[in-house]
């Protein structure tokens, strides 16, 4: 009983600070101005599940923005689609001084398709209103309603989910039928969650929050705050679509997945299987057997999106794809599975967290459906494990790349789901090595030729030059390089599509005034290829502790044949680093009429103490300085 009134009490708090609409900015409490581009004032988000196919999403609350780095977090942002729509959205803007100055509904939200131009098939939309406001700070009052078709996956409760917000109260309850189970996970939250059943039996779990004091954005931190609070909730059983299920484990929802969503969905024409049981029947090792069916598959399709109800969730029919030459990555993935089943070569469809910016994992004591964005196919041979995106025409058998490497998916199986990891490229494979030889001219002109080798996740940087042709590719080259006056002769671009792929780069070019010929003296840069220029910003009391995403490597060298007639008027460059999160290398070395440049930078993905920062700054400012260090020669 206790329970139920200090929740009933803090539920009214909220509803009356919310009814009196003071936004004068002064009013909010002096400890959560440090760090802090906008305040969330007060937010009620609420989910009540009136049935398995009607279910309730309202929020309403309040922001002010104090300054132009947190505009973007009064952009209102609301996607719908078949399953999702909108009920209703209203708001109002208030100046500094809690003055109402403007309001806005549905109708002043732009409209517009949530999802890429390459979606073929597509009902997710997206409406946006951005305030038009440039007088700080400014205040953004908003409400809206969501109605969900569905209960297989639900809302996640993020209060603060970035550098830069306060939070002065916010709160989420969740409503639902006594008999109707949920779980959750809480992630910072300081005080654990309330519970409660109505008189008309209805069941309450509340969540609040107060006085959360802004992160503060520092270079090199997670990508999420440690500070972030966050709710998690996903049902045990759901119904999708008209398909009912279950599932309170990663087991549980592969299966229903496979079963439901997968199973009898990989029949191809007997015409295609007959093709592709000649087209490997010379090849008698089962992984070559399958890349060759891989590259069939990226010569004979293409991806496009398909975001339309249960396709969200379910591939086409792998003998739609044979016959229409497109799918999105669930219908590619589901066809090359379809087509390796042809030849005896089981797979799984894997479900992923897609992204560069770090490494998305599931996670293991927490199974639901929105962990998930992206699919790719897992070929278990006995020798090892072969992973394969199947949405790219030209990408090599066995590479996924950043986009989906080193982070734990869902492979959907007869047996049920399992959770396997994908590979990692590490920092001493994601490497750029480059070899060059330069002439120096006695006009200060330069002039030469080099080869650059990317692998692991460096494979791919170069692939916007190789889709140009002609002087597009040349002017994206000159951008790569920093030399002044650059003239490219001759480019050339060669790729080793093997599972630890190779791009090759050979460039011959010159450059006129790359040296400063003054006096009797000869100045240039010593790193003309690859240098860095900016230190990284000192931070007194960091706050998160230094996270480096992916690690990666540079080897350089480069000769240079000096101008005849000059002497080595400078000291010889001679750096050595070595940290825990990374190395560094230069050398400068003179012979006869060669000055030989050796270069090699390492940094280790990982996550290190905060402490450790001030070493980080220190270590890029001595590879700075190396790396813009200029030569000096004396006329003999």
């Amino acid at each position: 009983m206790r329970t139920i009134t200090i929740l009933y009490c803090l539920l009214i708090t909220g509803c009356a600070a919310m009814a009196q609409n003071n936004y004068d900015a002064s009013l909010i409490p002096k400890e959560l101005m440090p760090y802090a581009s906008a305040v969330l004032r007060n937010e009620e988000v609420t989910t009540e599940v009136k049935d398995l196919d009607n279910v309730s999403y309202h929020v309403k609350g309040a922001i002010t923005v104090l300054n132009k780095n947190g505009d973007e977090m009064a952009h209102m942002v609301l996607y719908y689609n078949k399953s999702v729509s909108i009920k209703y959205v209203r708001g109002a803007a208030y100046n500094e001084f809690g003055k109402v100055i403007s309001k806005f509904g549905e109708s002043d939200f732009s409209d517009g398709k949530a999802t890429s131009n390459s979606s073929l098939f597509d009902d997710e939309r997206v409406k946006h209103y951005i305030p038009a406001i440039t007088q700080y700070p400014y205040t953004i009052e908003y409400e809206y309603e969501l109605k969900f078709k569905h209960t297989f996956y639900f809302r996640d409760w993020h209060p603060n989910p970035e550098a830069g917000l306060a939070v002065q109260k916010s709160s989420y309850t969740f409503i639902c039928k006594p008999d109707f189970k949920i779980r959750y996970k809480e992630l910072n939250v300081p005080n654990k969650v309330l519970t409660f059943t109505t008189k008309d039996a209805q069941k309450y779990y509340n969540w609040q929050i107060s006085n959360v004091k802004a992160s503060r954005d520092e270079v090199y931190s997670p990508i999420k705050p440690n500070s972030a609070i966050g709710v998690e909730i996903a049902p045990e059983k759901f119904q999708y679509f008209g398909i009912q299920g279950s599932f309170t484990n990663w087991e549980q929802l592969g299966k229903w997945m496979y079963d439901n969503l997968l199973a009898k969905r990989t029949d191809v024409p007997a015409e295609t299987a007959q093709y592709i049981k000649e087209l490997t029947a010379s090849i008698s090792d089962p992984k070559l057997k399958a890349k060759k069916i891989y590259e069939f598959v990226q010569q004979k399709t293409h991806y496009i999106s398909v975001q339309v109800g249960i396709g969200g969730f379910q591939p086409f029919l792998a003998s739609d794809v044979d016959r229409d030459g497109y799918g999105d990555c669930k219908a590619l993935v589901n066809y090359t599975k379809a087509l390796l089943k042809v030849v005896g070569i089981d797979s799984y469809y894997c479900e992923v967290k897609s992204g560069t910016a770090e490494s998305e994992s599931l996670q293991p004591d927490f199974a639901s459906s929105t962990q998930t964005d992206h699919v790719i196919l897992c070929i278990p041979f006995q020798s090892d494990t072969t992973w394969l995106e199947c949405t790219e025409q030209k990408i090599p058998f066995g590479y996924l790349g950043a986009f989906t490497d080193n982070r734990t998916v869902l492979a959907c199986t007869p047996g049920g789901g399992k959770l396997m990891h994908t590979p990692k490229y590490t920092f001493d494979t994601n490497l750029e090595k480059r070899t060059g030889l330069f002439t120096l001219g006695q006009s200060g002109e330069l002039s030469g030729k080099m080869q650059t080798l990317f692998s692991g996740t460096d494979y791919a940087d170069r692939e916007d030059e190789i889709e140009k042709t002609g002087p597009e590719r040349i002017k994206e080259v000159k951008h790569d390089y920093p030399i002044n006056n650059m003239e490219i002769e001759k480019l050339e671009y060669k790729q080793e599509k093997s599972s630890m792929p190779v791009t090759t780069e050979n460039v011959e070019f010159n450059a006129t005034e790359y040296g400063a010929v003054n006096d009797g003296k000869f100045y240039f840069s010593l790193n003309s290829v690859d240098r860095y220029t900016h230190p990284l910003p000192r931070i007194r009391n960091r706050q998160n502790p230094v996270y480096i995403n992916r690690g990666h490597t540079e080897e350089d060298e480069i000769t240079y044949i000096l101008p005849k007639g000059y002497h080595m008027l400078s000291e010889p460059l001679n750096l050595n680093l070595d940290k825990p999160f990374g190395s560094y290398k230069a050398t400068m070395t003179v012979k006869g009429d060669q000055l030989i440049y050796s270069r090699k930078f390492q940094i280790k993905d990982g996550t290190y103490d905060k402490e450790m920062y001030q070493d980080l700054v220190d270590f890029y400012q001595s590879v700075v300085d190396a790396d813009n260090y200029n030569v000096a020669l004396a006329k003999n």
